[in-house]
């Protein structure tokens, strides 16, 4: 076994992020992924998304833009029109060799093809299909298009991110769209373990909405437990306090104290260890009741020292303390470069004969995550999967 997958097949409709994280991920895992593309579009609308784009040898745009690459490597990419009667045929075919199928259409969009769950499941029962959508396949919303912008502004998670007096703000990048992936990857295990007890597919349905409320965590059952409407805090906590960004003298540090005990030892740092005796910041609660006084006080303390004076005190002092890096310096850290956090996967026909891309966060000591193909150009494995649609598509 090369990966813990190894030897299943993912028949992959999808397209944009959802879907493409979810299926990357199981490809990543050692599963065979089948990137089913349009040829009447050109393939995967984020194939144009950029730039930036990938040179090739000549010093040309090729079709792997940097938005593409990021959800679709350890994928085959086969064109094929399923709105026609010899696409969806083909498909079908393929459905037949795969044990996943990932769409991510609007729902019912797949019926009038006859490749909907529905049609697909009764042809092959213990076919998992993964159907990603907006809002689900029921409620009053289902129909509506669902994107990862459309998700954070109904699921909430806007209304929490930004400063106090600003606008509601989404996240810097489609986390809607990733964690419905990842929510997505893990009903599809779920799924196949069932398959396996069973003989039983099953219709996994996973909407962006959905998974957006439910990783509003904390802040989502504040409300239901308490009937207060929670609110931007910037880069405060709701319920821990200091727990926040502060300003240096040459930047920004990220101070999180946990408990009373590092709230001591910070202000003993800041040569204000009297200030956790006072009952307005001896406790956490209380700390949370006056947070507004607390923290005008702690921000000149930590604007009079350097980010590197106050990380080495307060990491001697054993208080949660870390800088607030930019993307550079996070992927060129020695951290970063410890854990595998940037690869470099062959890739022909591009400038270098390679691409580099973010790893695979996932550390399995018998079943390791590969990366044993760079992100395809389009169609390019259009004539190796359908010359073999008897059976050779299991061969990666």
């Amino acid at each position: 076994m090369t990966g813990a997958l190894d030897g299943v097949v993912v028949l992959d409709l999808s397209r944009i992020l959802a879907g493409p994280t979810c299926t990357q991920l199981m490809g990543d895992l050692g599963a065979t992924v089948i990137k089913i593309e349009n040829p009447g579009s050109g393939g995967d609308d984020t194939r144009t998304w950029g730039p930036p784009y990938v040179l090739d040898a000549e010093g040309n745009p090729t079709d792997l833009s940097a938005y593409f690459m990021a959800a679709n490597r350890n994928k085959l990419s086969v064109a094929v029109d399923i709105a026609t009667p010899e696409g969806q045929a083909t498909i079908r075919t393929l459905a037949a060799e795969a044990d996943i199928v990932v769409e991510n259409f609007k729902p019912g969009g797949l019926a009038k093809y006859g490749l909907d769950h529905a049609s697909l499941l009764a042809a092959h029962p213990g076919l998992v299909y993964c159907s990603i959508s907006g809002f689900g396949q029921t409620g009053p919303n289902a129909a509506k298009p669902g994107y990862d912008l459309m998700a954070q502004g109904f699921g909430g998670i806007m209304s929490l991110t930004g400063e106090p007096d600003g606008m509601p703000m989404k996240v810097g990048v489609g986390v809607a769209d990733v964690m419905c992936g990842m929510y997505a990857t893990v009903g599809i295990l779920a799924a196949l373990r069932h398959r396996e007890k069973t003989g039983q597919g099953q219709l996994v349905d996973v909407a962006l909405v959905d998974t957006q409320i439910a990783w509003m965590i904390n802040e989502g059952v504040n409300y239901l437990t308490s009937g207060k409407v929670p609110v931007r805090r910037g880069n405060g906590h709701p319920n821990i306090v200091p727990y926040q960004v502060f300003e240096a003298s040459d930047g920004h540090v990220i101070v999180a104290v946990g408990n009373d005990g590092q709230f001591r030892r910070c202000c003993r740092f800041l040569g204000v260890e009297g200030l956790a005796d006072t009952p307005d910041y001896a406790t956490n609660p209380a700390r949370l009741e006056n947070r507004d006084t607390l923290i005008a006080t702690l921000e000149p303390l930590f604007r009079a020292r350097t980010m590197a004076v106050t990380t080495a005190g307060l990491e001697a002092a054993g208080v949660p303390v870390g800088p607030v890096n930019r993307i550079d310096q996070a992927l060129t850290s020695d951290q970063a470069a410890a854990r595998g956090l940037v690869v470099d996967v062959a890739c022909a026909g591009v400038a270098g004969g390679h691409v580099r891309l973010l790893g695979n966060p996932l550390h399995l000591s018998q079943t390791p995550v590969t990366y044993r193909h760079a992100p395809p150009r389009f169609g390019q494995d259009t004539a190796k999967i359908l010359a073999g649609l008897a059976g050779p598509a299991k061969a990666d």
